[in-house]
């Protein structure tokens, strides 16, 4: 039996629902990208439903696609916990989670990418430039993203015998004005960083909008490197040294998840890991030497 054979004797409806936050987003709109290109490719429906980052519409969303209306869901970065996804689980309700915000119980199927991998990656980057001075304007505390590039970039400093500086590791949400800000309460102290790893493409952005109001270049003055290698990366000048996540491929990966699921198969693992690199551009480079530095 064929692979489209056999989908279709497992499937009822041939629709899958698609959880995610908001679809204009760059980073989502890649995702969904692929979720769709692997969709169309298996003559499947997406049904979407954008939560707006809300708990209560993710729920209400959920729990409407489960009475019928779809064969399974793809939920892209989450607000449920891992208790609450494990309830459809029960209920037999197929589901696959898509860049998860927060730990999830072994039982529910994942796709992610090697967040720890890739900060270690750009931390490595800027040190072999040779900088030692190295900010980090982070996400959210608490999310998955965060805290695995937050022990990669400490694991780095500390390999490199570097002493962390509370006052250069600052939190912020993945948007730009918060990006800025945070930049700016690091390039504002008395001895400032030569280097920022900015926790996303957008927050690098916004480093760079930082720096330049204060007179600075990037990245003569300043070096920065992103997370995520959206079209954003490549639009801005100077372009942005990042790391690539892949982004359609989570989503065309989510969806053959789904379909081995459906079919009954015995998917292991349940939770994969997609690889990340770092993609250098123009906005790294080595420090300036002190004034009389020989």
């Amino acid at each position: 039996m064929t692979t489209e054979s056999a989908t279709s004797a497992t499937m009822r409806t041939g629709r899958v629902g698609v959880l995610l936050p908001i679809v204009y987003d760059v980073y989502f709109s890649a995702i969904l990208a692929g979720v769709a290109e692997a969709a169309y490719e298996r003559g499947l429906q997406l049904v979407l439903s954008p939560t707006q980052h809300e708990h209560a519409r993710e729920v209400s969303g959920l729990d409407r696609l489960m009475r019928g209306a779809t064969d399974g869901a793809l939920i892209i970065l989450p607000e449920e916990s891992g208790a609450e996804l494990e309830l459809a689980l029960t209920d037999g309700y197929p589901l696959v989670v898509i860049d998860p915000r927060a730990p999830l119980g072994d039982r529910i199927p994942a796709v992610a990418a090697a967040h720890e991998a890739g900060a270690e990656q750009a931390m490595e980057h800027l040190l072999a430039l040779g900088h030692r001075r190295i900010a980090a304007i982070t996400g959210p505390p608490g999310w998955m993203a965060t805290e695995a590039r937050l022990r990669a970039y400490h694991a780095a400093l500390a390999r490199a015998r570097i002493e962390p500086e509370p006052e250069w590791q600052v939190a912020s949400d993945f948007e730009l004005g918060p990006g800025a800000a945070a930049a700016a309460a690091v390039l504002d102290r008395p001895e400032p960083p030569t280097a920022i790893f900015a926790f996303n493409d957008v927050i690098a952005i916004g480093a760079m909008h930082a720096a330049i109001e204060r007179g600075m270049r990037v990245p003569e003055d300043l070096s920065i490197v992103g997370f995520d290698d959206t079209t954003y990366a490549t639009v801005v000048r100077p372009a942005l040294t990042t790391v690539r996540q892949p982004l359609g491929e989570m989503g065309r990966a989510g969806v053959g998840h789904m379909l081995r699921l459906l079919e009954g198969e015995l998917v292991r693992p349940l939770q994969i890991e997609l690889a990340t690199r770092l993609v250098v551009r123009d906005s790294t480079a080595p420090p300036r030497r002190p004034p009389g530095a020989e």
